[in-house]
């Protein structure tokens, strides 16, 4: 397992829990058109292609027609929001040091819009260890399009066959099916492991720490 030589990693659910601040700013955007504030449960199933894909999965037919209004009001909340109720997972930031003190060049590969994304890793103190960080809007692209994949291991000059994405979602199996590297997924974020499985991921833990010592025979602190 030591022969990834770059590592990829999705962001919200994956390095870090922002399901608040992202929660707070879909329920702004629906009330303020008049409609129930959503649950949880709901954001969390919205999330993963991208905020206007959210926004859009948050109005039912009948409101479709909101779609405009309601991107305005979400990207004026989360605005707002960015930094609100926002932390690493446990085993994050020791995995990123890890693998940085090997030398291995770590990336963010992520569909949350680009600067927020970098915005976020420089608030948290991860920038450092972080070769790139890649996200909505800095491309044509999304997860899972192969040209994505492609451009991240351009700008990182890597090769598909030395490199391995970390994530908690179809859409980040599938981004490395495409990119034709292997997908370690967790459970922290927004699909459990029967969904992940089902959608090819190469093994699937329950946390950063599991995934550390088994895929990179790396025995994290349990503090960060």
């Amino acid at each position: 397992m030591n022969r990834f030589r770059t590592v990829l990693f999705d962001l919200d659910g994956t390095l870090l829990d922002h399901f608040g601040a992202i929660h707070a700013s879909h329920a702004h955007t629906l009330q303020q058109l008049g409609l129930p504030a959503p649950t949880m449960a709901q954001v969390r199933q919205a999330v993963g292609g991208g905020f206007e894909n959210a926004v859009k999965r948050m109005l039912d037919p009948d409101h479709v027609a909101l779609l405009p209004r309601a991107l305005e009001l979400y990207r004026e909340a989360w605005a707002k929001n960015l930094f609100n109720d926002v932390s690493l997972l446990p085993g994050a930031r020791p995995l990123l040091k890890a693998l940085h003190a090997r030398g291995v060049s770590c990336g963010v590969f992520t569909n949350k819009y680009g600067p927020s994304a970098r915005d976020l890793c420089a608030h948290l103190a991860i920038a450092p260890l972080l070769a790139g960080v890649f996200g909505a809007a800095d491309t044509p692209w999304l997860k899972p399009d192969r040209e994505f994949s492609e451009h991240a291991l351009t700008e990182l000059r890597a090769t598909a066959s030395s490199t391995c994405l970390v994530g908690d979602s179809p859409y980040d199996v599938e981004a490395a099916h495409n990119g034709g590297f292997s997908c370690f997924a967790v459970t922290t974020g927004t699909h459990d492991a029967e969904q992940l499985r089902t959608a090819g991921a190469t093994a699937v833990y329950d946390d950063l720490h599991a995934l550390a010592k088994a895929v990179f025979d790396l025995e994290l602190p349990v503090k960060q």
